[in-house]
């Protein structure tokens, strides 16, 4: 099993997860986070971590699609081991739906 970030993570990108980690499985986009679903241990510490409730286990119903958009961010992103400021305007973007739309695929700035 490992664990995912969903688009309730669009636009927000709290990073209070990076921070427990154990492993640094999570990397960086512009305007938000994924796990690598091959180096995370399954641990579940980010889980109550994440403000914006976009952690999830891959056990969910839908994961699979998550599991997989993970992966294929993980692979070209950095990855981001310490804690930074969350998007501007993460507040206001906390809990809305359908931010799907609105991924950049682009990696975070260095």
């Amino acid at each position: 099993m490992t664990y995912v970030v969903t688009d309730n993570c669009i636009n927000c990108k709290f990073t209070d997860c990076v921070e427990v980690c154990p492993v640094d499985c999570f990397y960086e986009g512009e305007n938000t986070l994924v796990i690598h679903p091959d180096e995370c241990i399954d641990c579940g510490v980010c889980e109550p971590e994440c403000p914006a409730d976009a952690i999830r286990p891959d056990t969910d119903d839908g994961a699979e699609h998550w599991v997989e958009m993970n992966r294929k961010y993980a692979e070209h992103w950095p990855v981001i081991t310490e804690k930074k400021d969350p998007m501007p305007d993460a507040d206001e973007w906390n809990g809305k739906e359908g931010k799907l739309d609105l991924l950049s695929e682009t990696p975070a700035a260095a």
